[in-house]
């Protein structure tokens, strides 16, 4: 028997049901959450055909649903995760009521805003965060300190801190007034607090970082916490092979009090 005869892999099947990544879905396995056709499910290779009843924590999860992402402006003081153990409030707990289950493409740390792509798709999720898709993630970051140019450059060549190798980082001053100043900065692989680290090491504090773009996608004129569904001819010429159902566009506001301060406005 094939492996299309068999069906899908249970944690395939629900990471493109949006449930999580297969990370995560091996993880729910292991703690006993998920049954299928009322059986405890006790490995990811699990097989999933059609007429199949999965469940996890004794809720029906649906079929897969077509790849949908949108695009977030995530405001600082939001965690990008689905539970904090410390109970800090979460970018998902921000979402519009409606909303299906998503998963993040990457994350944003808690003092971080901007652009934050969420989906319905975890695979998809996983892929897009691969190095090899050579994405570029922009960020806009302002500093506090002396801005030192040939060093912001040299950047590009990879560098090293606290015993810490950095790829490739393209760096420059927008502006500078006083010992505050802009940069842009550009990476294509991200480690954990990457840029706050790197900036450190040039003894530079950053005091605001606001993610861009990511890829083709850009934040544009998305105020803090809006959300705007891509549609789906877009998400098509944008990533191949991915067949993915056209909707209509929808804007939705959690928080109706305009937001008028941009990353311009702050250097006054």
């Amino acid at each position: 028997m094939t492996e299309e005869q068999k069906g899908e892999r249970i944690a395939k099947w629900m990471a493109r049901a949006g449930v999580g990544s297969r990370r995560d879905i091996e993880r729910m396995i292991e703690a006993g959450r998920i049954r299928m056709n009322g059986s405890s499910v006790e490995h990811p290779a699990t097989f999933v055909q059609d007429g199949d009843i999965i469940q996890l924590d004794g809720k029906v999860i649906g079929g897969k649903e077509h790849t949908r992402v949108w695009r977030y402006h995530k405001p600082d003081g939001l965690m990008t995760t689905h539970r904090d153990p410390q109970g800090r409030p979460t970018v998902f707990d921000s979402l519009p009521e409606g909303m299906p289950r998503v998963v993040s493409v990457g994350r944003l740390d808690i003092n971080s805003e901007g652009l934050l792509l969420l989906t319905n798709d975890g695979e998809l999720a996983r892929r897009l965060e691969l190095p090899s898709n050579a994405w570029i993630r922009r960020y806009r970051v302002r500093v506090f300190g002396v801005v030192d140019e040939r060093k912001l450059a040299a950047l590009a060549h990879g560098s090293e801190f606290d015993g810490v190798r950095y790829g490739p980082i393209e760096a420059g001053l927008d502006s500078q007034k006083g010992d505050n100043a802009w940069l842009t900065v550009s990476l294509q692989e991200g480690k954990n607090r990457e840029i706050r680290r790197v900036m450190m090491g040039l003894n530079l504090h950053v005091s605001r970082l606001i993610r861009v773009s990511y890829g083709p996608f850009q934040l544009g004129t998305l105020q803090k916490r809006e959300i705007e569904e891509v549609q789906g001819k877009i998400l098509r010429e944008q990533i191949p092979g991915l067949a993915a159902a056209p909707r209509r566009v929808r804007r939705v506001v959690r928080d109706t009090t305009p937001d008028t301060t941009s990353p311009d406005a702050e250097e006054e």
